[in-house]
């Protein structure tokens, strides 16, 4: 386990776990799996270069930066080059203890927060398209319009600086942008593809608390998780955003999403209301991960999912609901959404770069209840 892991917070299962004992939080082990082992391990080595250039980037004025970006390339690397040849080297080896290995070096040559300079500029660029992106949703059809948060969510996740296709895109095209991603979206029918039994389920009776572990920076939470947190508000279900307690990659960290959020009630009421009546709450996830563990959140997490009755949970993106969670069971109705960002993933699961994977789940009890 990583010392960035071990925060001075107590950390406990997920109330809504079906089984805590039997869960595993990643999908694939690549002790197991040499092809996806070489995959993983070329595809991390292949990125390095990438990071050193924004650690550099991201403190010019700090001392000795650029000697503290090559020593932490070096001791990355020479990570990756001795899993190649034992992959039992530091325990188990997955995506996520990849993507946190990487973070673990990067603190440990203080770069805590590499794209903390690109969050801020892509957030306060997503803030200026808020509420036109507010105001064209409420001209559709209540129908549409729930199609339209749902592909603004997908899109949203699309700016992901932590996959390679689309960092390429977003170094050369600064210009690329909300409506872009959408048209890179898959058609539907998507690779995983419960949309209309989620369409069906919102016919009915509102959740009286949805838990949404949020993801990326700037667009991804701007443009499509608040739109759709403020559908679920007016519907009359309340809201926990869980963002991670610290940095990684360019996700969106509690103490960001604080003021992002004061600077979105400012525009609009709905969120503001939320926010007053508190029926929308932020709390940290405990972690410092672009993956997610849910038996080992932060405790304060597991007393507001059990205080407010939550009966619907939302994991969105690839570390945490691909890497993570793809087959986690719950005890409670569960949105898992992604935008396959990687080619090689894609094909894995049977589709092509830029598939949609949106899976809504009901809970095995809920399931007899309803179909007998």
């Amino acid at each position: 386990m990583l010392e960035m892991d071990r925060l001075e917070r107590q950390l406990v299962n997920l109330p809504l776990l079906q089984d805590p004992s039997s869960y595993i939080p990643d999908t694939m082990d690549l002790t197991e799996d040499a092809v996806a082992r070489e995959y993983w391990l070329f595809c991390f080595e292949e990125a390095l270069e990438g990071v050193v250039k924004r650690a550099i980037a991201s403190q010019p004025d700090l001392p000795q930066t650029r000697e503290r970006a090559e020593k932490f390339s070096q001791k990355y690397r020479h990570k990756l080059q001795t899993l190649r040849h034992q992959p039992f080297a530091y325990g188990s080896l997955t995506v996520r203890s990849l993507l946190d290995t990487r973070e673990h070096c990067l603190n440990e040559f203080n770069f805590p927060d590499p794209y903390s300079k690109i969050k801020q500029r892509e957030n306060d660029m997503a803030l200026k398209y808020f509420q036109k992106a507010v105001k064209s949703l409420e001209s559709l059809s209540w129908e549409q319009r729930q199609f339209a948060l749902v592909k603004g969510l997908l899109a949203g996740n699309v700016f992901d600086w932590g996959a390679k296709a689309i960092s390429d895109v977003l170094e050369t095209n600064a210009g690329f942008g909300f409506e872009e991603a959408k048209r890179k979206l898959q058609e539907r029918p998507w690779l995983v593809d419960s949309y209309n039994q989620w369409l069906e389920r919102l016919k009915g009776p509102p959740h009286k608390c949805a838990l949404f572990f949020v993801d990326n920076s700037g667009i991804d939470i701007i443009l499509g998780v608040f739109p759709f947190v403020r559908e679920l508000l007016c519907r009359g279900t309340e809201v926990v955003l869980a963002s991670n307690s610290g940095p990684a990659l360019n996700d969106v960290t509690y103490s960001e999403l604080q003021i992002l959020t004061e600077r979105i009630a400012a525009m609009d009421t709905v969120i503001q209301t939320g926010i007053k009546e508190e029926r929308l709450i932020l709390v940290q996830s405990g972690s410092s991960s672009p993956c997610l563990d849910l038996s080992r959140l932060d405790k304060t997490l597991a007393t507001v999912v059990r205080e407010r009755h939550t009966d619907l949970v939302i994991i969105e993106g690839m570390g945490r609901a691909i890497h993570t969670n793809y087959y986690a069971t719950l005890r409670c109705e569960s949105l898992k959404l992604a935008v396959i960002k990687n080619s090689w993933l894609a094909e894995r699961l049977g589709g092509v770069l830029f598939s949609v994977v949106f899976k809504y789940e009901e809970p095995p009890k809920y399931q007899e209840e309803t179909h007998q």
